[in-house]
């Protein structure tokens, strides 16, 4: 272990302040070890002596009395031990990083120093995923502080929707009038949306005017997809008429050739100050029922040959669709990096936190993933580098062709083409056409090239196995969020997605590269480590179920299972329970977040681990036995006004009979009633407290962490709460599991 964290500390010194030793007096980017990374170790040695403690506790209770009570328990115990172990590699080494763009004038003193940036951005379904949602995105990244000249957007159009395209075309005439009012006033929110939300223009002519001009645009944009039919009216030239011919009868979201349309090109459009335009490309790939379309990632690997034969860029950012740019100086910082003459040459990515705007003061649905997506990838930038999440991140195009030491095959990039010629615009038809990977015998997703196909989590696997040949990253997090996305405001949405999210890393975690072997071998333990947390994720279900509901309903007949409060071995369970929630509790607080926060997280951590975590490993069993097929379903972005309302006074929605709610609402109500139980049998049939205390702890946890449920049961009257329906059945399945425990216990 000592041996890897030196090497670690070498590899940082590498993608650390590097930029002293060329002699230059003013560094691009700094690293430093964060203070509590030796009493997280200290407390890792500590809390590892307490576990071993705990299985010697078990095998000697199995072996004096062995019951299926007891395998439950140590099951659950154990599991937790290993996540709790993979959890520790995090917290090995974390580290804080700064930039100083104020410094890059001196690395980049002309725009031909400035590498050329291809940006993609991916959308699928026009309803789910509104169009003006996609265009405010596009916008705040076509108005980065950077060279127009050097800066491409494609926008991948993965439902084939003539919607979305007019939608763009309507963005390429608002760009023309928005990205100069950037420029001239130094607009730092540079998303349409955002902008006119949070900016009120008093007295401002311009700023009414341009806002005019975006609402008359939205107001065309939304009528169309309101409708479903693009007015004559709105359509400026005969281009664009033959543009939309395209979509015929039998034009379909599944089956339809592929539509490749340059909105604005550089060097020939101009906005209305008479400034270059970057170029904008609408990307709708080729789609057939008889052919695998992988998602995601056939879709980004669509845009990664399209943007090859057109603009080439060295450099590429990927999106979502909702993660719209926050801060226009978000390049110059990735240049900090790329541009630094003593960077690690196998730096193959920079990561920026997914962030998301909109979340309530509390965070009831736990929707930020502070831990995820800005605690952890700390700790893994001090190892080899954070994962790639599937947005805010720029790469070099090059990762995508080979490790860092082989040579990357050139594309059939036409240099000296307008990417609007005939010819580029026929190859990238060709490319983009659902036949390509097949009819050229490639080995797109599958082998060294492209994003990764075979799992529902293409960003994870694809940054795993870019590390596993040798490539690192850097997590770049600066004060003022780089990106800004939507986060579902509703209980099954968030629960639906992060199921999504759970089946894609089992498929990644029993896969034949799987993080647990391939990974530690490939990379090294501690970020092997970090990875198996990650795709092992959803195992969290099993002590979480285990512990919702045996210790209860052992008490609801009257068992004891844990050791009396006069038992010394009591004291390492309130240890190991206390350590354990109390590390992650620190970990939220020294991240600028509130204890309030961090409980609401605890809870639908307990949520997750009785739905969509369990409902991921009985989806992946069926996978493996033949009898489930998996599928993507877009999370939707559309929020309904009346759920925002009481989303905003933290209110849970429920509302849909959806279920993923049928086991938290059987243990919530089997916690509630076993804790009440439990108080009459001390406070009337004399029981020992001191015997029951454990599982009458456990039982009041439960009970405050399900108070959303009783209030959705029982007080509320609004259409949020929860549906007869599923009440009814929590309560009959809450009654068989008590039946069926009595004959065990």
């Amino acid at each position: 272990m000592c041996k890897i964290l030196d090497k670690l500390a070498h590899h940082s010194e590498e993608m650390g302040n590097s930029t002293k030793s060329h002699g230059s007096a003013l560094p691009l980017h700094s690293c430093v070890v964060k203070r509590r990374t030796s009493a997280n170790r200290l407390f890792a040695i500590v809390y590892s002596f307490a576990i071993l403690s705990l299985l010697y506790h078990h095998c000697i209770t199995l072996l004096h009395s062995f019951n299926m009570v007891s395998l439950l328990i140590l099951l659950a115990d154990v599991v937790l031990v290993f996540m709790w172990t993979t959890s520790q590699a995090f917290r090995m080494r974390p580290v804080e990083r700064r930039v100083f763009v104020e410094h890059l004038e001196h690395y980049a003193k002309n725009i031909s120093d400035y590498p050329r940036l291809d940006v993609f951005i991916c959308t699928a379904d026009p309803f789910k995923e509104p169009p003006m949602c996609v265009v405010n995105t596009a916008l705040s990244v076509m108005a980065y502080d950077y060279p127009t000249e050097k800066l491409s957007v494609y926008v991948s159009d993965d439902g084939g929707s003539k919607l979305t395209l007019f939608a763009f075309m309507e963005a390429a005439r608002f760009a023309a009038h928005w990205l100069p009012y950037c420029r001239r006033n130094k607009i730092v929110e540079r998303c349409p949306e955002a902008y006119f939300k949070s900016h009120h223009s008093w007295f401002d002519p311009e700023t009414d005017q341009i806002r005019m001009v975006y609402e008359n645009m939205r107001a065309r944009v939304e009528s169309v997809v309101q409708t479903g039919i693009i007015n004559l009216d709105y359509i400026s030239n005969e281009g664009e008429t033959e543009v939309f011919s395209r979509w015929t009868d039998e034009f379909t979201p599944k089956n339809h050739p592929p539509v490749v349309q340059v909105l604005l090109e550089q060097n020939k459009d101009e906005d209305v100050t008479g400034h270059m335009m970057p170029n904008l490309v609408y990307v709708s790939r080729g789609k057939s029922m008889k052919l695998p379309h992988n998602f995601k990632a056939g879709a980004l690997n669509v845009l990664l040959r399209v943007s090859g034969i057109m603009t080439n860029a060295p450099v590429i950012l990927t999106l979502d669709t909702d993660m719209y740019s926050n801060d226009p100086q978000t390049p110059l910082r990735v240049l900090c990096y790329l541009l630094d003459p003593a960077m690690d040459p196998k730096l193959g990515y920079i990561q920026f936190p997914q962030i998301y705007h909109g979340i309530n003061e509390n965070d009831i649905y736990g929707g930020q993933l502070k831990l995820e997506f800005q605690i952890e990838p700390c700790g893994v930038d001090g190892l080899v580098g954070p994962n790639y999440v599937g947005t805010g991140c720029f790469f070099r195009r090059r990762v995508f062709f080979g490790g860092p030491s082989s040579e990357t095959p050139e594309p059939n990039h036409l240099v000296n083409k307008s990417i609007n010629s005939k010819q580029v615009l026929a190859m990238a038809h060709h490319v983009a056409d659902c036949d390509f990977e097949k009819q050229t015998n490639s080995k797109w997703g599958i082998e060294n090239i492209g994003l990764k196909y075979g799992t529902l989590v293409e960003d994870f696997y694809t940054g795993y196995l870019l590390q596993c040949k040798g490539w690192k990253s850097i997590f770049c997090n600066p004060k003022r969020p780089a990106f800004l996305g939507n986060s579902p405001m509703n209980l099954h949405s968030a629960l639906n997605q992060t199921m999504r999210w759970s089946v894609g890393l089992l498929e990644v975690a029993f896969c034949r590269y799987s993080p647990i072997a391939f990974g530690v071998k490939s990379i090294n333990l501690l970020q092997g480590l970090c990875y198996t947390h990650y795709a092992f994720w959803p195992m969290w279900s099993i002590p979480i179920t285990i512990y919702a509901f045996v210790p209860q309903l052992a008490l609801l007949n009257s068992a004891s299972i844990f050791p009396k409060v006069s038992d010394p071995w009591f004291l390492l369970y309130i240890f190991l329970f206390l350590g354990a929630y109390g590390q992650e509790c620190l970990d939220f607080m020294s991240a600028g977040e509130t204890i309030q926060r961090w409980w609401n997280n605890q809870r639908i951590w307990t949520i997750r681990g009785l739905s969509c975590f369990a409902f991921a490993l009985v989806e992946i069993l069926l996978k493996f036995i033949g009898i489930s097929t998996l599928g993507f379903s877009v999370t939707s972005k559309v929020v309904e006004e009346e759920q925002s309302k009481r989303y905003n006074k933290w209110i849970f929605e429920f509302g849909v009979a959806s279920p993923f709610f049928l086991p938290i609402t059987t243990a919530a109500l089997i916690n509630l009633a076993s804790f009440m139980w439990g108080m009459v049998q001390v406070l009337f049939k004399q029981r020992s407290f001191d015997d029951l205390f454990m599982q009458m702890l456990l039982a009041s946890f439960g009970t405050v962490n399900g108070w959303p449920l009783y209030e959705a049961i029982v007080l509320r009257t609004d259409e949020g709460k929860m549906p007869l329906k599923i009440t009814l059945m929590s309560i009959t399945l809450a009654l068989t599991l008590y039946l069926v425990s009595s004959i065990v216990f």
